[in-house]
């Protein structure tokens, strides 16, 4: 073989190894943002996830401190990027007798919480909970002491 010629395989094979690096350095790109594609969507979810969160527990705050049982939403949650929730609230029944109450004194209402949170990219959580109010089944009735017995009437 002549010099030239071994010039020649020189290049072609310092071109090839050029190649190959570029063609790896190209897949390692691509791989980059493919993972903070990912990791970008798993953070959008997470705040979904956290906004449905927030939704349920506002709806049950609302139950137990207004005695209210409605529909919400869609709801803003602050932060950035926004995300938001909406609440659909259902009565599925009502227990009579609950084990442990005195004489039926006691009812259980049933309900149930179907919170749903929203983020950018689409991304999207639903959770169910499930809710038992515990009243009374009636209006409730005072007494007070009139000689040796009670009599329906105000509190003494």
């Amino acid at each position: 073989m002549t010099g030239s010629s071994q010039r020649g395989a020189v290049l072609v094979i310092a071109l090839l190894l050029l190649v190959m690096l570029t063609l790896l350095a190209v897949t390692g790109m691509r791989t980059a943002i493919a993972e903070l594609w990912m990791a970008g969507n798993e953070q959008f979810h997470r705040q979904a996830v956290d906004a449905a969160s927030a939704g349920a527990e506002v709806a049950i705050a609302r139950m137990r401190a207004l005695r209210e049982v409605a529909d919400m939403g869609p709801v803003a949650v602050h932060g950035s990027p926004p995300s938001s929730y909406s609440v659909t609230v259902r009565h599925k029944g009502r227990e009579a007798s609950l084990p442990g109450s005195s004489a039926e004194k006691l009812v259980g209402e049933h309900f149930e919480i179907e919170s749903t949170g929203t983020a950018s990219r689409g991304a999207h959580e639903v959770q169910m909970q499930g809710v038992m109010i515990i009243s009374f089944p009636g209006h409730v009735q005072t007494f007070q002491r009139v000689g040796g017995g009670l009599a329906a009437g105000a509190p003494p």
